[in-house]
């Protein structure tokens, strides 16, 4: 083949055919002389001919037998256009026969010859089981690849909005139910919905509208698989259309039973001037500034009553004072339920706690003089290196808001629970800002009390009792009598290249396959720079076989982890389980009868150190590790040394867990005065007087 057509594909994707981690790829490369030259890509990057990899791997033995798919993806991703790709991977679903849904609207469009070719050759070597599977496979790798141009909603999120949704309808009913979402990208919404509600109707019909085609096509393609094989085709009916739901919605005619919605945000030009008489805006003409408060009016208006509408917001919509007239008609009509505030990180932009408005439609009898609001502040469901608690936040959201209209929940037990909420009458909130951002109103935290208040103090004197033992420990080391003791160093580069040290260098997994809450016991945290910088601890995860497919780097115990960014440089020694590590994130391994890990931890992470060693190359500062030094002694002073490195690391650890139950007790007594809940003991000399 020539080398303008071959399909290229990376060292990592190598690596996912062969099942191996991408060093081993790497090192294939160095070691055999009959490894495929590169076709293109950089010298940090290269790019090799699939075919040409196919067949050396075959020759060495070394083709992984689950590869398949792995093989199916960069044939996908050489068609190069994101359009055609896309479409491409809609037909691979399209084209199977018999279908796990009925297809209201189908979308048509032809493919170039060569991509045709691709999908005829796909869909010929799948059974109807492993079209599902590869529809996902090649779908999660196309949002992947184009992650900055198409955003998804996180399916723990989605599961969420439809299971909210499904509780609060108030429809009649009916064994037949239509979910509506008219901004629906690839169908995740609609697909947890397809979870939630298949097999307790009838009939389930999934309508949408999406303007951009490939997206409409994607969703399409991805309903019309069905959930199981449990769900009869005839049970379940897609209707996805391609439009702008707010200029011209397509489905204008339809009423649904639930409304699901994950909105465009910030968008100017929504039609602003030529929607100005719409009939949806019954709550009031939103401003050109107010895109969400649009989307929420329409949301509405395409709801059967007693149905119910689930929206993802930004916060500002809850407080921006262009839109408080329409916040303010909202509460007075009854229509807003609830304000369920989420934590950083439940889905793009990751870095903003974006809300979920739960609104009504069609209860006359609901107005604002006896109708109440559930605000919510999940806030507490992001746990420091675990992610979100996502099974928590979603059983205590659903409590708090109730299986039924007003009816409320089963007791959460304050204490424990991660979420903080208050239910507040409208009127109450009917004031000049109409502020519904619910941090403002729940309660600061639960009232404090003499036992609180002791345990935080009892627990912050344990601490400075371990800290005093730290420090104690420390009192072996003092200054060297006279001008010290010069020793000879040597690199990490020269330790690497007499084979007692190995170095691994981390890389960046793709966005989606990254997880947040709770990992299993085969799940890999993963480390990144900026977890290092934010909390220390790993802020996701993922499952151990996407880490090895994907050739990242997972550490072992006792590898020397090192931050390669000056503003962050450290060195430890890997304690705990096995860690997916991000970019400008290394592992060291050393030969345990050459190097103490303790000691080259020790030595690594002095500041100097990382000073010599740094590069000002690119736009940031970086540490060349292969420079860092270590200076050269016998293992047993190696190993002297590393126990008091050691001690350090505990007295460090120590003074953080000190400074933490520091700042508790601050926030505690700071809380408790100002609210009235905690005041001074009455000195002898006051009862004297």
């Amino acid at each position: 083949m020539h080398q303008s057509e071959a399909v290229p594909v990376t060292l990592a994707e190598i690596a996912r055919l062969a099942g191996v981690g991408r060093a081993a790829v790497s090192n294939w490369r160095r070691r055999h002389d009959s490894f495929p030259a590169p076709i293109g890509g950089t010298d940090v990057s290269p790019q090799f001919s699939l075919t040409e990899i196919e067949e050396w791997l075959r020759g060495q033995g070394k083709l992984h037998e689950g590869g398949g798919r792995e093989r199916l993806w960069p044939q996908f991703d050489a068609l190069g256009d994101r359009s055609e790709t896309g479409l491409a991977i809609a037909k691979t679903a399209l084209s199977h026969d018999p279908r796990g849904a009925t297809l209201l609207s189908e979308p048509k469009f032809d493919l170039p010859r060569a991509a045709q070719q691709l999908v005829d050759q796909t869909t010929g070597a799948t059974a109807r089981v492993g079209v599902r599977e590869t529809f996902d496979f090649l779908l999660g790798r196309w949002l992947d690849t184009h992650v900055r141009q198409v955003s998804s909603t996180p399916r723990e999120l989605a599961m969420l909005m439809a299971e909210v949704a499904q509780r609060l309808c108030m429809c009649d009913d009916s064994t037949s139910r239509t979910v509506l979402d008219p901004a629906c990208g690839t169908g995740g919404l609609l697909s947890a919905a397809v979870e939630v509600l298949a097999g307790g109707q009838d009939l389930l019909t999934l309508a949408g509208v999406e303007k951009d085609p490939v997206l409409a096509a994607l969703a399409v393609a991805r309903l019309s698989l069905g959930v199981s094989d449990e769900v009869e085709p005839q049970q379940l009916a897609v209707d996805v259309r391609t439009g702008d739901s707010l200029r011209a919605d397509p489905q204008a005619e339809l009423r649904a039973h639930m409304v699901l919605c994950n909105p465009p945000f910030n968008e100017r030009d929504w039609g602003h001037e030529e929607l100005a008489t719409d009939p949806r805006w019954s709550y009031g003409l939103p401003p050109r500034t107010e895109p969400e408060l649009a989307w929420v009016q329409h949301a509405l208006s395409r709801l059967h009553p007693g149905g119910a509408a689930v929206l993802v917001l930004p916060p500002s919509a809850a407080a921006r004072k262009a839109g408080r007239s329409i916040r303010r008609a909202l509460l007075r009509a009854g229509a807003l339920r609830a304000v369920v505030a989420l934590p950083p990180g439940s889905a793009a932009p990751h870095s903003v706690a974006l809300h979920l408005w739960v609104l009504g439609a069609g209860h006359a009898s609901r107005t604002a003089a006896n109708q109440s609001i559930c605000l919510i502040d999940a806030a507490g469901a992001a746990i420091p290196g675990r992610g979100i608690d996502w099974t928590t936040l979603s059983s205590e959201v659903k409590a708090l808001l109730g299986p039924r209209d007003d009816v409320p929940g089963p007791p959460i037990d304050e204490s424990e629970a991660c979420t903080r909420s208050v239910v507040m009458s409208s009127i109450d909130l009917l004031d000049e800002e109409v502020d519904l951002t619910p941090a403002r109103h729940v309660p600061v935290g639960l009232p404090a009390d003499s036992q609180a208040l002791g345990d935080i103090r009892q627990q912050f004197s344990a601490r400075l009792a371990d800290l005093h033992r730290a420090y104690d420990a420390l009192s072996v080391v003092d200054r060297v009598p006279g001008p010290g003791t010069h020793r000879g160093t040597t690199t990490v580069g020269e330790l690497v290249r007499a084979g007692v040290l190995d170095l691994y260098t981390g890389h960046l997994p793709a966005e989606t396959s990254v997880r947040t809450g709770f990992p299993g016991a085969d799940d890999v945290p993963v480390m990144t720079v900026p977890d290092v910088m934010s909390s220390g601890r790993p802020g996701g995860w993922i499952p151990r076989q996407e880490a090895i497919e994907a050739g990242l780097t997972v550490s072992q115990p006792d590898d020397v982890i090192v931050v390669g960014v000056t503003r962050a440089f450290s060195a430890w020694v890997e304690l705990g389980s096995a860690t997916a590590l991000g970019p400008q994130l290394y592992a060291l391994r050393a030969d345990p009868e050459a190097l103490d890990s303790w000691f080259l931890a020790g030595c690594l992470r002095a500041p100097a150190n990382g000073r010599q060693a740094g590069t000002h190359a690119s736009s940031s500062a970086r540490v060349d590790v292969r420079k860092l030094q270590v200076p050269q002694m016998p293992l047993d002073e190696q190993r002297r040394h590393g126990d008091i490195f050691r001690q350090i690391v505990r007295f460090e650890r120590e003074l953080g867990e000190l400074g933490r139950a520091g700042e508790t007790l601050v926030r505690e007594l700071n809380d408790g005065l100002a609210g009235g809940r905690l005041a001074r003991t009455p000195l002898e000399d006051d009862r004297v007087g």
